[in-house]
């Protein structure tokens, strides 16, 4: 295929974003990483593994990201699978729409809206004690559930969309073929709906555990004190310590942890990255 002078116009600012934003600023952090006391060392690594406090949120972070890819998961392929196949043609829009509609403020603006709703003087709490359901206010916040809760809120979209877009184009007439057939609800979704949404299962997959693997609002707000969230203590290293060593190890550990894990996660769905980003 012949390059005319229009592909590199268009390829060139593509080019030099990924190179000046992306690569070379990673290039340097990965220099720093290895760097300390004006040496080459390995002490920021180092540092890492003897460290208990480190190494344990590096993987509690990660189980719990899996967790809440997972429970996204769960919840959006239901979702998905409604607005697809059992809302009618008009009902669609509206219903993406509604998926749409909480991310079009600031992540902030959504944490916060669930710290109102379940802190002890909120919404629910209100309703509780009205009703006489309890006796004094319940503390909804600062746990390991209502963080997950708003990382599975935060991400959902992510997951939504690629399952919508792969269940579209699913055929209407291979259900109803398997209903015919005497097929049950389960063995429906298990041999035709959920292998034939792997593409979109995967993407979505990737995308969500890569940004809950990396948020930092809403573990720290929602988690409170507790949360031990490694991008917290990332940002700690950088902002806190003003230690630009320590914090590019452990951002370059975390970059290798969620490599890792989405690597494993292809090889079990037997996917490769470039079938599941088209």
């Amino acid at each position: 295929m012949k390059r005319t002078p229009l592909f590199w116009f268009f390829l060139t600012p593509v080019v030099l974003w990924l190179l000046l934003l992306i690569v070379l600023p990673h290039l340097d952090l990965l220099v720093l990483s290895f760097r300390g006391d004006n040496a080459w060392t390995l002490a920021n690594y180092h540092n890492f593994f003897t460290e208990p406090i480190y190494w344990l949120t590096f993987v509690r972070t990660a189980a719990y990201a899996i967790l809440t890819t997972v429970l996204t998961l769960l919840l959006a392929l239901p979702v998905a699978f409604h607005i697809t196949k059992l809302a009618r043609r008009r009902q669609r829009g509206f219903l993406l729409a509604l998926v749409l509609l909480p991310f079009w403020v600031s992540e902030l603006v959504r944490i916060y809206g669930w710290m109102i709703l379940l802190r002890e003087s909120g919404v629910i709490n209100h309703f509780l004690l009205r009703l006489g359901l309890v006796q004094q206010p319940v503390e909804m916040l600062y746990t390991d559930a209502t963080m997950i809760m708003g990382l599975v809120h935060t991400s959902m979209l992510f997951m939504v969309v690629p399952l919508v877009s792969v269940l579209d184009s699913l055929d209407d007439s291979l259900i109803e073929a398997a209903c015919d057939l005497g097929a049950g609800r389960l063995c429906i979704w298990w041999t035709i709906i959920i292998p034939h949404c792997k593409p979109g299962i995967t993407s979505g997959s990737i995308v969500v555990f890569m940004l809950v693997l990396g948020n930092y609002l809403t573990p720290n707000l929602l988690g409170g004190k507790n949360s031990l969230w490694f991008t917290e203590q990332i940002y700690n290293q950088f902002i806190a310590s003003f230690n630009w060593n320590q914090g590019a190890a452990f951002g370059f550990l975390l970059l290798l942890l969620s490599s890792g894990i989405i690597w494993v996660g292809l090889k079990i769905s037997g996917q490769r990255l470039g079938e599941v980003a088209s």
